[in-house]
């Protein structure tokens, strides 16, 4: 074994759909399907394209090998390894090799999506679950990294429940475009076929459970393999947006979520009391693998005229390594997420250190309600705020010293304006708003 996939990333049920053995046995089902096909527009009879079904079962992937690197052509070595065990004279006719590695993709594609979307209505849904939770953990929020206005935790996986049941949305809409397959011939004029094309054509797909491309020149169009790359690129970088931040809030200086640890986890070979976060470090690192494929593909989609041959190597990796990692990365999240903890004392104890400065809005927005121009109280604040700073005092402390705001509001008044609880806006009906809707998309 030599690739990472064979043997550390990717589920059982992803990798079998794209192991070499899979793609030879769907490649099979193609060619029987259009010998069914032919034989219903009266090619061959019934009974011969039904034996012929029944023999391709002794085709081993070995002797498809074999033949490969005696002729040097993969789709040619599988007709003749099939014409070896069930002979038929209208094994491949009228068909071009992309009619059956495409139409064969298509299958594959199909059964990923399936796979993914079922992750993707997951996740989404446990994110719901963990944004009403903590709808009511009051936290610090962060802008350039620094101090920001409070926000909940619930809201921050609100955010990231939305844009997980936006990509459901998005493959929703994709499979319209990308389950489809091809029976056109050598430049996708059906020239084989004559006027049965059409018909022959419908059948192979209907057989399949696809649908036919609406147009293929000796391939099917590559914009429909760049959009879906696009996507898992797109859901990729949702997911490392997500386990980026809960690296970050899991530093040791932060400490508010923590990954689940087991019980016999081991964290570093030299530092005993490491909790490394690696499985949101796995998913950040991989994220950028999927991402890279989106050039390599879209190269794969400027052929030469009816087409050539450069995106078949391309395609052998992108489509089968993508799909692979992306569906890991998902599955990795869906545990991480599963299985997350927030520490209650460290998020109220990071709220704390700020000593009220991360409130200056609050204040200032309260002085321009009161009557004073907002540009002023905005100045008053920065100076206000940048005492506190220096004398490493609260921002109450410093307020109560500026005769212009204690004009406007007693002691009391300023300590709850300066409580982050209060200062929240909507962000609890937003949640509520947010889940209601994440979970009539994934229903």
């Amino acid at each position: 074994m030599i690739h990472p996939i064979e043997y550390r990333y990717g589920t059982k049920e992803m990798k079998r759909i794209w192991s070499e053995e899979s793609k030879i046995k769907r490649m099979i089902r193609v060619e029987i399907a259009l010998l069914k096909a032919l034989a219903k527009k009266g090619y061959l009879s019934d009974e011969e394209a039904e034996k012929v079904r029944r023999n391709t079962l002794k085709v081993k992937a070995e002797r498809v090998k074999e033949i490969e690197a005696e002729i040097r052509h993969d789709i040619m070595a599988l007709v003749k390894a099939i014409d070896e065990v069930a002979e038929c004279n209208w094994i491949h006719f009228g068909a071009t090799s992309n009619d059956i590695i495409d139409t064969a993709t298509a299958t594959q594609l199909r059964d990923s999506v399936l796979i993914l979307e079922e992750k993707i209505k997951k996740l989404g849904k446990l994110l719901a679950q963990k944004a009403l939770e903590f709808r009511d953990v009051v936290c610090l929020g962060r802008t350039h990294g620094q101090a920001a206005l409070p926000t909940t935790y619930g809201f921050r996986f609100a955010l990231w429940a939305s844009e997980i049941a936006r990509h459901y949305v998005r493959l929703q809409q994709m499979k319209e475009r990308l389950l489809v397959g091809k029976m056109s011939g050598a430049v996708g004029t059906q020239a084989g076929f004559g006027k049965d094309g059409f018909e022959i054509e419908s059948e192979v797909m209907r057989l399949l459970n696809l649908k036919p491309a609406i147009i293929s020149s000796q391939v099917i169009p590559r914009d429909i393999y760049c959009e879906y790359i696009e996507f898992l690129a797109n859901l990729a970088t949702t997911l490392e947006k997500m386990a980026l931040n809960f690296r970050i809030l899991q530093r040791a200086e932060v400490g508010e979520i923590m990954e689940k640890f087991e019980a016999k986890q081991v964290g570093s070979s030299t530092m005993p009391h490491k909790r490394n976060p690696i499985d949101s470090e796995n998913v950040c690192g991989l994220a950028r693998v999927i991402r890279g494929f989106v050039e390599p593909q879209h190269q794969s989609a400027i052929l030469w005229e009816e087409r050539d041959l450069t995106n078949s190597s391309a395609e052998r990796i992108t489509l089968v390594e993508a799909t692979i990692l992306a569906d890991h990365i998902l599955t990795r999240m869906i545990g991480i997420v599963s299985k997350i903890a927030i520490d209650l004392e460290n998020v109220h104890k990071n709220l704390e250190t700020q000593r009220g400065l991360n409130m200056s809005e609050a204040v200032m927005l309260a002085l321009t309600k009161k009557g004073l121009n907002r540009q002023t109280a905005h100045e008053i604040l920065r100076n206000v705020s940048l005492r506190a700073y220096a004398n490493k005092t609260s921002l109450y402390e410093e307020l109560v010293k500026e005769e212009i705001v204690m004009k406007f509001f007693t002691r009391e008044e300023l300590i709850e304006l300066l409580k982050p609880e209060n200062y929240l806006g909507t962000a609890k009906e937003r949640v509520e708003k947010v889940v209601e809707w994440v979970n009539s998309v994934l229903k």
